[in-house]
């Protein structure tokens, strides 16, 4: 199964797939240079200076027969045109969001409720905490309860795989209900 790790810059993605990966990841990670200022904001907490350019790639095995491949998008929006790509044959999506900047999630939602792709939302507990708790951030981002919403950290591997479980059980749902249709 193919799945999409996505959402603003910054927030976690890479992190999110290096941690679960059972093989060293594929990034695309270049360095970030003085014509991103003004342009990419990482946010005050952070010390990043590298940027992923095309994507992320790892797998995780979740048993004999079924696999799954992680695509982590970039997350500035001069590289949005790539996602229409990465989602194509993709089953399902991780949001990741950083509960201090929420601006910067509003795309990636945004794109998976018009591609009518399952998606969850996972706020990434940077520091192990979050700016807001997930009743205020479901209301801010408007997204109905029929949209997982969950805490996780992307530095965890048991918590990468806790939220990933969540989209599987989503893009395993949503095939149930059009095998049914």
């Amino acid at each position: 199964m193919k799945i999409l790790v996505a959402g603003g810059f910054g927030v976690g993605k890479t992190t999110t797939v290096g941690s679960i990966s059972e093989i060293a990841p594929l990034t695309t990670e270049a360095e970030m240079t003085t014509a991103g200022i003004g342009v990419d904001d990482p946010g005050q907490r952070s010390g990043k200076t590298t940027t992923t350019v095309a994507m992320d790639f790892g797998c995780v095995t979740i048993d004999r027969s079924l696999k799954l491949y992680l695509f982590g998008t970039p997350g500035q929006t001069r590289f949005g045109f790539m996602w229409d790509d990465l989602a194509r044959g993709a089953l399902g999506a991780l949001v990741v969001v950083d509960s201090a900047r929420l601006d910067d999630c509003y795309p990636a939602v945004d794109f998976f409720e018009r591609a009518g792709l399952p998606f969850v939302v996972g706020v990434n507990a940077f520091d192990g905490r979050l700016a807001h708790d997930l009743s205020a951030i479901r209301w801010a981002l408007a997204i109905g309860e029929h949209v997982p919403l969950v805490q996780f950290d992307a530095r965890d591997r048991l918590s990468v795989r806790d939220a990933l479980l969540v989209v599987l059980d989503r893009a395993l749902d949503r095939a149930t209900r059009e095998k049914r249709a």
